[in-house]
């Protein structure tokens, strides 16, 4: 009999670390549906942003763009950001239909070529008009197109935080994978690692001055991201934002980026 309680003992040992990953995966996975549902039927948005661009060295470039967001029901987002300044970039047009379980279609347009350029899944992780976020960061976040898993409370900043580790399920992705910290009353990114294919660290991100709108909807006004392999870094800010302005699919096809001004 006891050699038998002991068997059955050791085996229940067994199971007790797959169980506990099981919940750690169970419990990432709602953390970031929470996230996703907190941030559902804001329609549509239009807003003005300057993204400054800063060498290892401190040179810092402006440039001064308008984004234009649809919600899709049923499917992920789609934006359309324009840059008007400076004068080399002026015109230039960046189309995204992001989408949850399928590769992403995204669009940019040259006006100096006066040529519609779509971006290959392959070439996702490529930097975004030469700044440090990549093609694959403009995207809508979207719950299918990561692996999810809660890897605890920590402090971050006065707030206290959820940390996530999210694996994405797309082999173009140019992260092995994303930590990223959330704040536990609100469920905003604070901040966020990225890691390289080989799993270094390449970028961090830092999230900061969230404003309230329409009563619910929370969006950062400052976004840093800074590449820790060469120094360098960009910040998007976010100068003004309007909610349901009207906005609808038709503004967001491929015609689009050149109509736009």
């Amino acid at each position: 009999m006891l050699k038998k309680l002991l068997s059955v003992f050791w085996l229940s040992l067994l199971f007790i670390p797959a169980a506990a990953e099981e919940t750690d995966l169970e419990r990432g996975l709602a953390i970031a549906t929470e996230q996703k549902n907190r941030d559902r039927g804001w329609g549509d948005s239009e807003s003005n942003m300057l993204m400054v661009l800063r060498t290892a060295q401190g040179r810092e470039s402006v440039r001064r763009m308008r984004t234009l967001a649809l919600e899709v029901e049923g499917d992920g987002d789609k934006s359309l950001t324009i840059f008007d300044e400076p004068l080399d970039v002026r015109g230039s047009a960046f189309l995204t239909h992001s989408h949850p379980t399928v590769e992403d279609d995204q669009w940019l347009y040259l006006p100096s070529v006066r040529r519609t350029r779509r971006i290959a899944s392959r070439n996702k992780s490529g930097p975004f008009m030469a700044s440090e976020f990549a093609y694959e960061d403009m995207t809508s976040f979207e719950l299918e197109k990561f692996r999810f898993r809660y890897l605890g409370d920590e402090k971050c900043g006065e707030l206290t935080c959820f940390v996530l580790e999210q694996i994405p399920v797309d082999t173009f992705s140019g992260y092995s994978k994303i930590i990223a910290w959330i704040d536990q009353e609100h469920y905003r990114v604070q901040r966020a690692e990225y890691f390289d294919r080989k799993d270094a660290l390449l970028k961090t991100l830092t999230v900061e001055d969230y404003r309230l709108y329409l009563d619910q909807y929370w969006r950062p006004h400052k976004l840093t991201m800074h590449n820790q392999q060469t120094g360098k870094s960009t910040d998007l800010i976010l100068e003004s934002i309007n909610f349901r302005t009207g906005r609808t699919a038709a503004d967001f096809d491929v015609a689009a980026l050149e109509r736009a001004r």
